[in-house]
């Protein structure tokens, strides 16, 4: 028997009927969700390692607000980032309830501080959506995205710009650098 099917032209983008879409055959984004105070955040569950109770740790000078200090964490040493401070909302006053998520950034480990581990949250790539133009202050240089989940939303940390100076830093490092090109004495 012969069957005669009429000529389609395919549509971009389209999918066909029973086939996986571009994004079908992608498995979802599983983030580990914390927060900060009232705030949720997420960090891709690839890029964890560990997370651990608050531990002391050793303070070094001359470096940035956000910076605590190191962990030695068998061995290597860790340094502890404050999240509340590198968004600009002050520095967290630790308690041994508050935990750190050591993450994976490019080739080093650093600890995150956060209050509290909340849940591991899986996302479909297209419930990630980006950050208002209009969100403004030292977080938004920070994220990724913002996904929703039930009635919360979770902002996604941009992991590797957690460790670039903010614009207003690397401003103050070369006022402190270079005084007389900003009209001080020499």
């Amino acid at each position: 028997m012969d069957i005669h099917r009429p000529e389609t032209t395919p549509v971009p983008g389209a999918v066909a009927p029973g086939s996986a879409g571009p994004r079908g055959n992608e498995p979802p984004t599983q983030f580990v969700s914390f927060a900060i105070g009232d705030d949720q955040y997420g960090v891709d569950i690839m890029s964890v390692r560990e997370i651990r109770g608050w531990a002391e740790i050793t303070h070094l000078p001359k470096q940035p607000e956000y910076v605590r200090g190191v962990l030695n964490l068998r061995g290597a040493i860790v340094p502890i980032i404050d999240l509340r401070c590198r968004f600009g909302q002050g520095l967290t006053e630790t308690t041994p309830l508050h935990i750190v998520i050591i993450v994976q950034i490019g080739g080093r480990q650093v600890g995150l501080i956060g209050d509290r581990v909340l849940d591991i949250v899986s996302v479909e790539a297209g419930q990630i959506q980006p950050v208002p133009g209009t969100a403004q202050g030292a977080s938004a240089d920070f994220l990724a995205g913002l996904v929703t989940i039930d009635t919360t939303m979770i902002a996604l940390i941009d992991l590797p710009h957690l460790l670039t100076p903010a614009s207003d830093e690397r401003d103050n490092d070369h006022h402190q650098l270079h005084p007389a090109a900003h009209g001080a004495a020499a």
